[in-house]
C-alpha cells in the first residue's frame, strides 16, 4: 500500500509539496458526498466549497452527479423508503413506524398539501398618525369618552 492519506481520509496527490496547485483525485467518497448534497438541494458554489475545490473543478470531476439534479431528491427518497421497508420486513418495529411516517409525508406531497397549518398573518402595525385617524372612524372602540358615555346610558334594551 504505497499511496498516502491525508488527516480526512483522502489520497494525497502526487504533486503535493511542489509548485502549483496539486490536482484534485475525485475518490467514490466525494462522489457520493456529492451526490448527496444535490440531493439535499445545495448549489453548485456551496458544494464546491464543501469539498474545497473550484465551480470548474467541481464540474469537471462530478458532472455526472451534477446533470442528475432534478431527480436526485426522488432517488433518495426511493432509496430510503426501500431501505425503511427492508428493516422493516427484518422485524425491526422502529423502522415499521418510520416507514408509515414517510407514506404519510409522501401522500401529503402527491395531494399538494404540506401537513404544516399556515400560519395566520400578523395584522400590520401602525404608527401613531395611522392608529389615530383609524381611532376617529371608530368612536366608541377603544377610548374612553365612548365607555365612560356607554357607562352613563345605561344597559341596551
Amino acid at each position: 500500500m504505497s499511496e498516502i492519506f491525508d488527516l480526512f481520509g483522502e489520497p494525497v496527490p502526487a504533486n503535493w509539496g511542489e509548485r502549483g496547485r496539486p490536482q484534485h483525485i475525485a475518490s467514490q467518497k466525494n462522489r457520493n458526498r456529492v451526490s448527496m448534497l444535490v440531493s439535499l438541494g445545495w448549489s453548485n458554489a456551496r458544494i464546491a466549497s464543501a469539498l474545497f475545490v473550484t465551480l470548474p473543478t467541481l464540474r469537471k470531476h462530478y458532472f455526472s452527479e451534477l446533470k442528475f439534479r432534478d431527480v436526485a431528491r426522488d432517488r433518495l427518497n426511493a432509496t430510503m423508503a426501500t431501505k425503511l421497508w427492508e428493516l422493516f420486513m427484518a422485524g425491526n418495529v422502529a423502522a415499521g413506524k418510520e416507514f408509515r411516517d414517510f407514506l404519510e409525508k409522501n401522500d401529503l406531497m402527491l395531494y399538494g398539501q404540506t401537513g404544516q397549518p399556515e400560519k395566520p398573518q400578523k395584522a400590520a402595525k401602525l404608527g401613531k398618525k395611522e392608529a389615530a385617524v383609524v381611532a376617529a372612524h371608530q368612536p366608541d372602540r377603544g377610548n374612553r369618552l365612548g365607555d365612560l358615555m356607554a357607562r352613563r346610558q345605561g344597559p341596551a334594551n
